[in-house]
């Protein structure tokens, strides 16, 4: 029972905070497995960690300090995108010069499959009106947790990895950022799972879980959609930040995050290449 009560890892079901001993909690520290409360838990690149081992960690952000609003790679990706959109609808030629288009990627311009996550359907505004809301939503969250410049691996890591999935599976022509944005989604979906007994932590993976259905489910019933780039995407996401978290800490770590989603960006390109 004291052991239970000290969160010892591996213990099952709920505990008492290892600070604060009146507190009933699920959630755990993911580098030592202690039971921490809402007031302990620290956000990190890797999950949530207790005070102790967050303060050898790097980019620490206490959960209550937060702050909303845009973050600065999530701003540059909105504003290519709409600069995009408008060059599209100023001239047709953009699109056929810059969309994904297999046959034309199989020749060799493999550069599309990332391009092509920048354009979206001129025809109905809406398509790009809801990537660019699920970007705004999820980005920062992300953005914030795992830095600039591992956020935006991520971003595009999950955008080749659906295009390569679409090149393989389909045949056509392609645009839009939803192999992206599930990727998002992805990297939300394990991030948030640990914290799923937390009141926000609940908040947010059942927002994420209804959108996620939503989504797959609309190739079911409106014809047109690329939904190899969302099912490519929503597994990149998943498994870059699956291997984040199983990082140890140490001076290597921050190159070692950096480095997962550019492999993917490598192998995926490399795969369109020889499609």
């Amino acid at each position: 029972m004291d052991a239970m009560d000290e969160g010892t890892p591996g213990a099952a079901g709920p505990a008492t905070c290892h600070r604060h001993r009146d507190r009933v909690t699920y959630l755990r520290c993911s580098r030592c497995g202690r039971h921490i409360c809402g007031d302990c838990s620290r956000d990190s690149p890797v999950g949530q960690r207790c005070p102790e081992c967050a303060g050898a960690t790097t980019r620490v952000v206490p959960a209550r300090s937060i702050r909303s609003g845009i973050t600065p790679a999530v701003l540059v990706i909105m504003v290519m995108t709409v600069a995009a959109y408008l060059a599209q609808r100023a001239n047709a030629r953009f699109t056929v010069d810059y969309a994904h288009i297999t046959p034309a990627v199989s020749a060799g311009e493999w550069w599309r499959v990332i391009t092509a996550t920048f354009l979206h359907s001129v025809g109905s505004i809406v398509h790009i009106l809801f990537n660019m809301y699920a970007l705004y939503v999820f980005g920062p969250y992300i953005e914030r947790r795992a830095g600039t410049i591992r956020f935006v691996g991520l971003y595009l890591a999950s955008a080749v990895a659906g295009g390569v999935v679409f090149q393989y599976l389909s045949e056509g022509a392609a645009v839009g950022a939803s192999g992206a944005i599930f990727g998002l989604f992805g990297a939300v979906l394990v991030g948030t799972y640990p914290l799923r007994h937390t009141p926000a932590g609940a908040a947010r993976f059942r927002q994420l879980l209804l959108l996620l259905a939503i989504n797959l489910a609309l190739p079911l019933l409106v014809r047109g959609i690329a939904w190899e780039a969302h099912v490519g995407g929503l597994v990149a996401g998943m498994l870059i930040v699956w291997a984040w978290q199983r990082i140890p800490a140490g001076p290597n770590a921050d190159l070692m995050r950096t480095l997962v989603p550019s492999i993917i960006i490598l192998v995926g390109v490399l795969a369109v290449l020889v499609a």
